[in-house]
């Protein structure tokens, strides 16, 4: 769908809160904000000819640009989305569950007010908690499948771009599918008992911060990746053994977990995407992505220095090619070539379902 350029200017300012919703002190200023109800008579009041606003409200600035990115092509001369954050007066961050707070207020959301979360485990736990069904069975929450936005940041067939991005060398050293793949391989068998501890209440016992410290590939070298996928198969191996002796009968709930997990499609060779996505970024991928660069810009200085030109314009052309770098971080936080992702595409396949349903 396109979008229709010349309603933007007749666009009413972002919405404010009505004068009779007093927010709540203790949730962070988020109940008796907006609801639904409230943006669909405002809508009603513009006119019938007048594009239609739906607010989506996201978990913290970070998120605003990733559900634009999923939103922006269900936009047309019909209806347009504003994300933004549930609290325009109180700035604290309650992440999902402060949100989900909001969420569960009467009639806060419906057809012209959507809520926007990162899906963590709560899409994997399948409703063992309350803020896993609000999640789940909300047809005005959306969530992210994979773990975090940041795990679609990570996403493996995109990250040679990024390396394009922050290089300018198109050349493949590394193979970044490959790599994920192997590392997805060698953790899901801990994950699927990191899964198992959060349906069951035992994640005091194995907490996401176990997990994560036994999957950090460190000591990952460009060119020798088998050695730190060796070591983290070698780590999981030795947690896997120590909690089938934590939990010697749990042989049979382990398997059901495993089958339940692969039914929703997760993979072996897919398990970096639901992971935490903050370890999966700065421990995993961001460092992995860092040392391929380093090689890259290393490669395209001694093509310079090596090059037939008069060493003034060397040195030009190195100081050009020196201000023309980008930084890692900055551009895996820009990447958005996971709109190839198959989760992605889910995702947008429930946005359009929830627009296809007629409005009231």
């Amino acid at each position: 769908m396109t979008k229709n350029t010349n309603n933007l200017r007749s666009d009413p300012p972002p919405l404010a809160r009505p004068k009779d919703a007093c927010p709540s002190k203790n949730l962070g200023g988020l109940k008796g904000y907006i609801t639904s109800q409230y943006v669909e008579a405002a809508n009603a009041l513009r006119g019938k000819q007048a594009r239609r606003r739906i607010v989506a409200y996201v978990e913290s600035y970070d998120d605003i640009y990733f559900w634009r990115t999923v939103l922006s092509r269900f936009e047309d001369d019909k209806r347009y989305f504003e994300v933004m954050l549930p609290s325009k007066e109180n700035l604290t961050r309650g992440k999902k569950s402060v949100l989900m707070n909001f969420i569960s207020g009467e009639g806060s959301l419906g057809q012209d007010m959507i809520a926007c979360v990162d899906a963590d485990y709560d899409f994997l736990i399948q409703r063992a908690t309350e803020q896993s069904r609000k999640v789940i069975d909300s047809p005005y929450v959306f969530h992210t499948y994979v773990y975090a936005i940041e795990n679609y940041q990570c996403y493996a067939p995109s990250l040679h771009d990024v390396c394009v991005a922050v290089t300018l060398n198109d050349h493949r050293i590394f193979d970044f599918d490959e790599y994920f793949r192997l590392y997805s391989e060698a953790c899901f068998p801990l994950f699927v008992w990191s899964v198992w501890a959060y349906r069951t209440g035992h994640h005091n016992r194995f907490s996401l911060t176990d997990f994560n410290r036994v999957c950090d590939p460190g000591g990952f070298t460009v060119q020798q990746p088998q050695t730190s996928i060796d070591n983290i198969r070698r780590k999981v191996r030795t947690k896997v053994n120590e909690l089938q002796r934590q939990f010697p009968n749990n042989k049979e709930a382990y398997l059901k977990v495993k089958a339940d997990v692969l039914a929703l499609g997760v993979t072996p060779q897919t398990t970096y995407l639901y992971m935490q996505g903050h370890h999966l970024f700065d421990t995993v991928t961001a460092p992995i992505l860092t040392k391929v660069c380093n090689q890259l810009r290393q490669e395209r200085q001694t093509e310079i220095y090596h090059s037939q030109a008069h060493r003034t314009q060397k040195r030009n052309e190195m100081s050009c090619y020196e201000n023309s770098r980008q930084d890692v971080k900055a551009m895996l936080k820009k990447n958005t070539g996971y709109t190839r992702c198959e989760r992605f595409l889910q995702l947008q396949e429930d946005i359009d379902h929830y627009l296809s349903q007629p409005a009231h």
